[in-house]
């Protein structure tokens, strides 16, 4: 059986040009994007329609080097192990019509403009549509240099290309908006890379991730155009993006700038929370990281909280703490901020009134969603006075103790009733064991039963089942996922599978994942792991 689908590619302005948009019987549109007379003139665009048909019948998979997500780009259990496809999402085949692109864009980096950047070592293949119609951006990162790599190779090394393999897939399976890692190719190749920035340059493997998304746009991709006066395409582009990705807006109202802005404020709001309830620290939160469809892109150096601490910074680079798990929410009002300060010259006073009053109830959207997914965490139904001061009690008590947070939340999930009113915590519960040390936990526990009686009809059964789908038992924690970066390093990729699959199903208990400790305090050898924007 041979299945027809749908491809788009683009072609390089400075990163921004024409991007063939496909329709659902697997043909490509022209959509022209001009700028000023001067950009006009460095104009490059292709016209060309692409049918591309793949077999799905021979697809199948034995290489220990590629390792695959099936359910996006319409594969079977297994992908090809014949030379045209690895050579593909190695980057070293380009699919017939495909021009790749490398996209330009601006950024404020550690809250300073940092000028133009852009795809240093990624490069957008096109556009895929599968067989539910949906639309995914192909990207290659590692995939070599591009127009924006500076004095980078554009090259990207095991450790990285496997974390972000792995936890994409992880936030996506948390319930996480994010990009998808559709496969991870290892490579034989040197790559030299100073992990830490103190001059231990050292011999890495390199690797190649294909990674999806409805879209890379980011705030920078704005930002640079109202940066340096290109305003015509900045709106064209604003444009494109509010026609092609934002649905609700009405694509030619003459309030469609801040009708989107409006989308992007509420659905930032929205991420910043979940990131929160999850316990994850992207680690670089500069606005050329930052979705313009507010999902999470970019893994760099990311960390899941651990011990509870508001302070956590996952990066080492992060001198100054300015991107801390407890400052995510400040980080997105600055780059929403910046995001206004971009659309500024589209709009007129009055609506330029209008966005700012929008802007002003971000921490109001922030505060009600992160309520919402905290009760959840702790079964909570309905509303009442002082749940608020519940989930801030709880906290507090984290804090103090400086208890596994994700395993507090889950061992609440698991633990009945009647041994937490006896304040007799079991072994197995060892983070709850941690946080009733305290002395304020009996106060706490006390509180927080008074408040479980309150549902009607209820029961600790119902209770349990309910907050075990919304409290994982799994995160990809770094000591996790340096298992299995040492691992694939010596071509074992058996933890990288394991974990592959585990992350899949985070709210399940796995056996397999329980012997391998996924579910156990950290190891003492991992006490001490960093990352860096190198990672």
């Amino acid at each position: 059986m041979t299945q027809r689908v749908g491809f788009a590619f683009c072609c390089l302005i400075r990163g921004l040009g024409c991007l063939l948009l496909p329709d659902f019987e697997g043909s490509a549109h022209l959509l022209h994007l001009s700028g000023n007379k001067s950009n006009h003139d460095e104009l490059r665009y292709c016209e060309t329609e692409v049918k591309l048909a793949l077999s799905l019948d021979f697809w199948t998979l034995s290489s220990e080097n590629l390792l695959v997500l099936e359910d996006i780009l319409d594969l079977d259990l297994s992908v090809s192990e014949t030379d045209d496809f690895i050579q593909l999402v190695s980057g070293e085949k380009i699919v017939s019509g495909s021009v790749p692109l490398a996209h330009r864009y601006g950024g404020h980096q550690f809250g300073i403009w940092a000028g133009q950047l852009g795809d240093g070592r990624a490069h957008l293949l096109g556009v895929y549509v599968n067989r539910q119609g949906e639309k995914w951006e192909l990207q290659l990162k590692g995939s070599g240099k591009t127009p924006y790599s500076r004095n980078g190779d554009g090259r990207a090394v095991l450790r990285s290309s496997v974390r972000e393999f792995l936890c994409s897939e992880a936030m996506h399976s948390l319930g996480v908006p994010t990009s998808r890692a559709a496969s991870l190719v290892v490579s034989d190749d040197e790559v030299w890379r100073d992990q830490f920035y103190n001059g231990n340059v050292v011999k890495e493997r390199g690797a190649v991730v294909l990674r999806v998304a409805k879209s890379w746009f980011r705030i920078g991709s704005l930002e640079i155009l109202a940066h340096y006066g290109e305003l015509d395409l900045l709106r064209t582009l604003l444009d494109f993006i509010i026609r092609e990705h934002f649905p609700s807006v009405e694509s030619t109202g003459p309030n469609r700038y801040v009708d989107f802005f409006s989308v992007v404020v509420s659905e930032t709001a929205q991420l910043m929370a979940l990131w929160m309830s999850v316990g994850f620290a992207h680690g670089v939160c500069n606005t050329d990281n930052f979705s313009l469809l507010s999902i999470t892109i970019d893994y760099g150096p990311f960390g899941f909280m651990e011990a509870y601490n508001p302070d956590f910074v996952p990066n080492t680079s992060d001198d100054e703490g300015r991107y801390k798990i407890g400052n995510q929410a400040n980080i997105g009002m600055f780059n929403l901020i910046k995001l206004l300060q971009a659309l500024n010259p589209l709009l007129d006073p009055r609506q330029r009134q209008l966005a700012a009053q929008i802007l002003e109830e971000y921490l109001v959207l922030y505060y009600t969603r992160f309520r919402e997914l905290f009760k959840a965490k702790l079964g909570l139904l309905g509303e009442k006075n002082g749940d608020d001061d519940l989930i801030a009690f709880l906290l507090h008590l984290l804090e103090e103790t400086a208890a596994d947070f994700t395993m507090t939340f889950r061992q609440l999930s698991e633990i009945p009733q009647s041994q937490l009113q006896e304040l007799t915590i079991p072994q197995q519960f060892w983070a709850l064991k941690v946080i009733s040390k305290h002395k304020l936990f009996p106060a706490w526990v006390s509180q927080y039963l008074l408040r479980l009686k309150s549902h009607m009809n209820d029961t600790d059964s119902e209770r349990r089942k309910r907050m075990t789908t919304v409290n994982p038992r799994y995160v990809l924690r770094n000591w996790m996922a340096e298992s299995a970066v040492r691992k694939a390093g010596r071509n074992d990729f058996s933890e990288v599978r394991l974990l592959q699959h585990v992350l899949r199903h985070p709210f399940q208990k796995h056996s397999a994942a329980e012997r391998a400790g996924y579910s156990a305090p950290t190891p003492s050898w991992a006490k001490d792991l960093r990352v860096s924007c190198s990672s």
